[in-house]
């Protein structure tokens, strides 16, 4: 059925819902344009906002905008909209990375939309988890979530979980001793409070977390070896419950399915009560990434690493406001 034309109202919420989505350093690398006569709503990548030592293919960004266009599913389900979306519509132009056609109603998978009160309550948590195992129900609905998508999730061995956190750990240390790398993760993880425009973007020292007492944790360190004043520290949990989120390919597309991917199991843990934080380190390091794929199961190319427990729920990270990200033509 075809609905009544979207009001500016309408679009600016399904882009503040979409813009909560993570990703990488919080760069919010995306745009949206609404073609008001068409009912589209399209999703660019922002140049401006790559990171061209951690991700100079841009694997990250079209993660991060597959996020945003999965939580654009969810907020127009939630209002009673059937979005068609399109991948890579316009081979021309690489930056207009997904549309999505906004003039149907009746949504006929109504699973998105009870997801949509988790959007503004999923955040990036850097503290200790409980030493608690998830149950096996919890991670099967998970992984069903992440097929949805057209990808997988996995759920590795101790033996290879502990190899992811050897790993990340390994990669830590090559940025330590890379000047481009540390200075581009300075410039987005910030250790003072930040003030006008750059208040809205990066990862504050609020959401760092706690320091880690040992590497029982893949959780990334933003300070950096850089003083934090007022920081504490903690043990992390000894058993880290890690998962893979993978693609059969790794072209752009892939990226994008991905990140949908990947938003729909964090929403999908978070109504669960679970919390979660990302372990990208070892897949922004070419040389490390292919060791991350657990060789038991028949995951191409490992996209994110997620890891999952129970504990505090993360500190917020800012958004820029919806009017720097949205044109309405």
């Amino acid at each position: 059925m075809i609905a009544p034309p979207l009001d500016t109202t309408a679009v600016t919420a399904f882009v503040e819902d979409a813009t909560a989505a993570p990703s990488l350093h919080n760069t919010q690398p995306w745009k949206f344009r609404f073609l008001r006569d068409r009912g589209i709503l399209q999703l660019y990548a922002d140049p401006e906002r790559t990171l061209p030592q951690a991700d100079p293919d841009g694997r990250n960004l079209h993660l991060g905008c597959g996020a945003a266009l999965f939580n654009l599913r969810v907020a127009a389900a939630a209002w009673g909209r059937e979005p068609t979306v399109r991948l890579l519509p316009d081979s021309a132009d690489p930056a207009l990375l997904a549309e999505a056609d906004l003039t149907a109603t009746t949504p006929t998978d109504g699973a998105p939309a009870l997801l949509h009160p988790a959007i503004h309550r999923r955040h990036t948590s850097r503290h200790p988890f409980l030493e608690e195992d998830i149950p096996a129900a919890l991670e099967d609905g998970l992984c069903a979530a992440a097929r949805l998508e057209g990808a997988r999730l996995v759920f590795p061995d101790a033996w290879h979980v502990q190899s992811v956190l050897d790993l990340a750990h390994d990669a830590e240390g090559r940025e330590a001793g890379d000047p481009g790398r540390r200075g581009e993760t300075a410039r987005w993880a910030r250790t003072e409070r930040a003030d006008g425009a750059t208040a809205a973007e990066g990862i504050p020292v609020e959401a760092f977390g706690p320091g880690q007492r040992g590497a029982s944790s893949p959780v990334r360190d933003f300070a950096a070896g850089r003083s934090v004043p007022g920081r504490g520290w903690a043990p992390f949990e000894k058993h880290p419950h890690i998962a893979l989120l993978g693609t059969a390919e790794d072209r752009p597309v892939d990226w994008l399915r991905a990140g949908q991917a990947l938003e729909r199991v964090l929403l999908e843990a978070t109504v669960d009560g679970l919390v979660a934080s990302l372990t990208s380190q070892a897949l922004e390091w070419p040389e490390l990434r292919w060791a991350v794929r657990d060789p038991t199961s028949a995951m191409g190319h490992v996209q994110m690493v997620i890891r999952l427990g129970y504990g505090p729920e993360g500190h917020p990270t800012p958004r820029r406001p919806v009017a720097e990200v949205l044109d309405i033509l």
